[in-house]
């Protein structure tokens, strides 16, 4: 394999780190390194320098170390093996993490179990190009922004997992609500990712959560969605859980004819003591006693037509005058007298006049 003259970068835009894929240098190979980039030189295993941005001679002035592991013949010119990487110092501002997997964590505010989803976005910045390549880059011909996501995947997932739980318990909010608490928890989240990603020569520039998600599938989700829609008709209408209940009770009594009245009363009594209402709702119950009818066969009564007299529904004849109410006819032997004050006929045996009250 020839002897390489000049090195320069040929990967790809997104790898941080890249290895020239000839060995074969020479003492006067030149290496060019951007601005945005540094060269380690590597020879046995062992990095010998790092090269900033610039055109750089690999000989023993700027090299000192090949000094002891190369043999110079004569004009101080030599061949010898080693190792270039490039190391990509920029800004890399796109790199996509998500949790693999929901997350369960009990919602602090209606006790239920839900599987969270997390995503985003996070930028980094190679800052020890050395520390980097040890810790990180090893043997691999390349090292780009999927290999660092998936390398630091377990670290973030376990941030992440505790930081959206922490916040559920702290702040005390559903899951519902944890989208209007993203700037927060992203900055929490670059915190305790920071020194971990440091130790390795990697400097986290940002770290965004954009999104947190649960399965509409899931029946635990289903059923709080729910509860919380049917709570917000109630706001809107104006009434509670308990409200609705004595409603379902009044209503259900109305449909059936073998209620008792004073069971029905007893519910709507207990509407009325257990809810701290002004006239409005007494309005709603006005309203509604108009259009139920709350008396039962066994107590319902009907006016007399010849004295006008209230007596049971289910009575043929009148107990006060023993007029005939089936037929509309009187008995032979009933007498009547003439109220004086409103000449009304009533049966002789009544006191009192059943249509102006006047006694006779």
């Amino acid at each position: 394999m020839a002897i390489v003259d000049v090195i320069k970068y040929n990967g790809e835009a997104d790898v941080f780190a890249w290895k020239y894929p000839n060995e074969e240098l020479g003492s006067w190979t030149q290496l060019v390194v951007s601005e945005s980039q540094e060269a380690i030189l590597i020879k046995g295993g062992k990095v010998l320098d790092v090269f900033g941005g610039g055109r750089h001679t690999l000989d023993t002035a700027n090299v000192p170390f090949l000094k002891k592991l190369i043999n110079l013949p004569f004009g101080k010119k030599s061949p010898f093996t080693a190792e270039i990487w490039f190391i990509n110092k920029g800004y890399n501002l796109d790199i996509k993490w998500g949790t693999p997997a929901p997350i369960q964590i009990q919602d602090p505010k209606h006790g239920i179990f839900i599987p969270v989803r997390a995503n985003g976005i996070f930028s980094i910045r190679i800052s020890n190009s050395k520390k980097f390549f040890i810790k990180l880059v090893a043997t691999m011909p390349t090292f780009d922004k999927v290999k660092i996501s998936d390398y630091f995947r377990g670290v973030y997932v376990t941030k992440v997992k505790d930081a959206i739980s922490n916040y559920f318990i702290k702040e005390k909010i559903s899951f519902l609500e944890i989208n209007t608490y993203m700037d927060e928890l992203s900055e929490t989240l670059k915190e305790a990712i920071y020194p971990i990603m440091d130790d390795y020569g990697v400097e986290l520039v940002s770290f965004y959560v954009n999104d947190i998600s649960v399965p509409e599938d899931d029946i635990g989700v289903k059923t709080l969605k729910s509860a919380l829609a049917k709570r917000a008709e109630m706001e809107i209408i104006g009434y509670n859980y308990q409200q609705e209940r004595s409603f379902d009770a009044l209503e259900g009594a109305a449909k059936n004819p073998n209620s008792s009245s004073a069971s029905l009363m007893g519910a709507g009594m207990g509407i009325g003591m257990g809810v701290s209402v002004g006239s409005g709702l007494g309005d709603v119950f006005g309203n509604m006693a108009k259009e139920i009818n709350i008396t039962s066969p066994d107590t319902a009564t009907k006016e007399c037509p010849n004295c006008h007299a209230h007596i049971p529904q289910t009575q043929r004849f009148c107990s006060n005058c023993g007029f005939n109410t089936e037929n509309k006819q009187e008995l032979p032997n009933v007498e009547k007298k003439q109220c004086q004050k409103c000449n009304t006929l009533v049966s002789n045996t009544s006191k009192f006049c059943p249509k102006c009250g006047e006694k006779l």
